[in-house]
């Protein structure tokens, strides 16, 4: 099967460092790492690897890092340790350069090192997350890609994200939790489970309570599950995230409807072990759920646990299998 790709993030954080840790620590499953020469340079050396130019099809071997080097870092913007817009461009660019190459069939998905989003933004570049990143990369409608966060025990789907909570209140209808809900689906079939059971959350405390605290549910997420069903999907609810995460966690994953509701059950549960998977778009792609740790970035000291999670996450998918 063909290897994954994992891009190096932002090369002023920690994403090297723990590339080449997880490249040294995975053996025959080694990925391809995606990014600048100049900046994997020090962390494999420190990891006792030899940098060579990556060759599709070619198989992983002990003591090397294969590397499609994207060259889009200046030396001078080699800054260790800074929030650089040359950085955040560059790590849209090794992003963008691993999908394509995962699009084309030449590997089997792509996982991504921490971002900056401060350092992106710096370079002018509108992001909002991978998600619609992936999209504009796969030719993807936005609204039919989502995030899954994995960790803890849980998989938790999003149908809106990283926006203000009125705007994301606002932007809820019932055929974006539908749509969020079919990729969610596919997703775990792709990971193993044919026939998930999905819990999705209210919009509002105990789902509305009938109407007691407001009509969002009745009006949105009730039809939404009604129309899961009616495509064969096995979705209960909509019930208060609290019940559902509080009780026996049965099912094997959950539906959130904004971005807090299920990122602090998994940051809570899992901390910086989580993973996040962009799931509906036509290449499998996952990234960390941490920040580039600026603060230790270059010191050796950087635990590439997250990495290792995120890659063997994708490991069992082939190319395409999270549309």
């Amino acid at each position: 099967m063909n290897r994954l790709l994992l891009t190096i993030g932002d090369p002023n954080g920690i994403g090297p460092e723990i590339a080449a840790k997880a490249v040294a620590e995975s053996g025959a499953a080694a990925p391809v790492l995606v990014g600048d020469r100049l900046a994997l340079e020090g962390p494999a050396r420190q990891a006792g690897l030899t940098l060579r130019d990556a060759v599709p099809g070619a198989t992983a071997e002990a003591g090397a890092c294969d590397i499609v080097d994207v060259g889009a870092l200046a030396p001078a913007d080699l800054q260790i340790g800074q929030t650089t817009a040359a950085a955040g461009a560059a790590t849209i660019a090794y992003a963008e350069r691993a999908v394509r190459l995962a699009m084309d069939g030449s590997y089997a998905g792509v996982v991504a090192c921490p971002h900056s989003e401060t350092a992106v933004h710096q370079a002018g570049i509108s992001f909002a997350g991978y998600p619609p990143l992936i999209a504009e990369l796969t030719g993807t409608p936005v609204d039919r890609v989502f995030l899954m966060l994995v960790g803890g025990g849980l998989r938790i789907a999003h149908v809106t994200l990283h926006e203000s909570l009125a705007d994301s209140l606002a932007r809820l209808t019932t055929e974006l939790v539908t749509e969020a809900g079919l990729a969610l689906h596919s997703a775990l079939a792709a990971m193993g489970i044919p026939t998930p059971r999905i819990g999705v959350f209210g919009i509002n405390p105990h789902a509305g309570e009938g109407g007691l605290f407001g009509t969002g549910d009745q009006e949105i997420t009730e039809p939404a599950v009604l129309a899961m069903r009616e495509r064969g999907l096995r979705a209960e609810g909509p019930t208060g995230a609290d019940i559902l995460l509080g009780g026996e966690r049965d099912h094997d994953a959950y539906l959130a409807m904004y971005h807090d509701q299920g990122h602090i059950p998994i940051k809570t549960l899992a901390g910086r072990t989580a993973a996040a998977v962009t799931i509906g778009a036509g290449a499998p792609f996952a990234s960390v759920g941490h920040g580039p740790a600026f603060d230790i970035a270059g010191r050796g000291a950087a635990d590439p646990s997250a990495v290792l999670a995120a890659l063997r996450l994708l490991a069992p998918t082939a190319p395409g299998a999270l549309k």
